[in-house]
């Protein structure tokens, strides 16, 4: 009888630790998973409120939340809370859909505006910054190499791998590829969306989800590492740069312009001011040498020259 129950409640365990194993977040280790009944398994992220669906990415902006909770707080949900540290990182003000909000502070009350990729399109200035609308991050330019293998790829089969992968991890429709650029080991990648439908992802959380597999930091549960092959070929990344790009040009302040303007304005006059220094001293030194060859020449023609009788 006593082994009968110990095997019963061995099968019990079984079922309930399968049942945690399987309730976990495929698409962001950062999730904090648990199973609310029976089939039924609810996610939320370090650091917000907000419901997690694992069925696609998570915006960068909640994953960049999440990045700033201590390691050991990720591991229970708590509520939002700001932090600071000393690099000047900040914990990143969401909308309730995952978007940024235009202003963003940090704990110091500086404040400036960002994109919807989350990316500073001002100079930073003080609580009074008025940021009147979030600026959407139209095309994304991604540029990166690759190790030199013993063949070059065809163009062909690197533009399609990439529009796979991109298709297949990042959940990215291919429409929203807008060309694959091939020079090796140079390859060029630009998505281009100008308006995201609710369904679709976005191309700034897949630029960061692709920058953090890249840099051997996956935020996807399995942390599986990154492969792309192409024909079997294994296209090992070396390095990456992402550059965003928004439907509305950078509202910086003209003054760092100004300051550069000034200081190349600044560095021509002295060249030429120094120039003509120079061409006045050599002019100079050239009259006073033949003033004093045209003096000589005088003295010798007023000198009488002696004859001997």
């Amino acid at each position: 009888m006593e082994h009968l129950f110990g095997v019963v409640l061995g099968l019990i365990l079984a079922v309930a630790s399968s049942a945690h194993d399987s309730c976990t977040c495929a698409t962001n280790k950062w999730a904090v998973c648990a199973q609310d009944s029976p089939g039924n398994c609810t996610c939320r992220l370090a650091g917000s409120d907000h419901p997690v669906d694992c069925s696609t990415l998570t915006s960068k902006c909640f994953l960049m939340k999440a990045e700033m909770i201590p390691l050991k707080e990720k591991r229970f949900w708590r509520p939002p809370h700001g932090l600071s540290d000393s690099d000047g990182i900040y914990n990143p003000d969401c909308e309730d859909s995952g978007v940024f909000k235009a202003r963003q502070c940090n704990q110091s009350s500086t404040c400036w505006c960002v994109n919807t990729a989350g990316v500073r399109r001002t100079e930073k200035g003080d609580r009074s910054l008025s940021c009147s609308e979030l600026v959407r991050t139209r095309w994304i330019y991604i540029e990166l190499t690759h190790k030199r293998s013993s063949r070059a790829f065809d163009v062909p089969d690197v533009a399609k791998a990439l529009t796979q992968l991109f298709e297949s991890r990042y959940k990215l429709h291919p429409k929203y590829i807008a060309a694959i650029k091939y020079d090796p080991p140079l390859i060029q990648i630009r998505l281009d969306q100008n308006k995201k439908p609710r369904w679709d992802v976005d191309i700034a959380d897949v630029a960061y989800y692709f920058e953090k597999d890249v840099n051997n930091d996956s935020i996807f549960h399995s942390n599986s590492q990154l492969t792309v092959s192409v024909n079997g070929d294994a296209l090992a990344i070396e390095k990456l740069w992402i550059y965003y790009v928004d439907e509305k040009p950078p509202a910086f302040c003209m003054k760092q312009l100004a300051a550069g303007i000034s200081a190349v304005v600044t560095v021509v006059v002295l060249t030429v001011g120094i120039g003509i220094a120079v061409l006045l001293i050599l002019r100079w030194l050239h009259t006073r040498k033949y003033k004093k060859f045209e003096s000589k020449e005088m003295r010798e023609i007023k000198t009488p020259s002696l004859e001997l009788p």
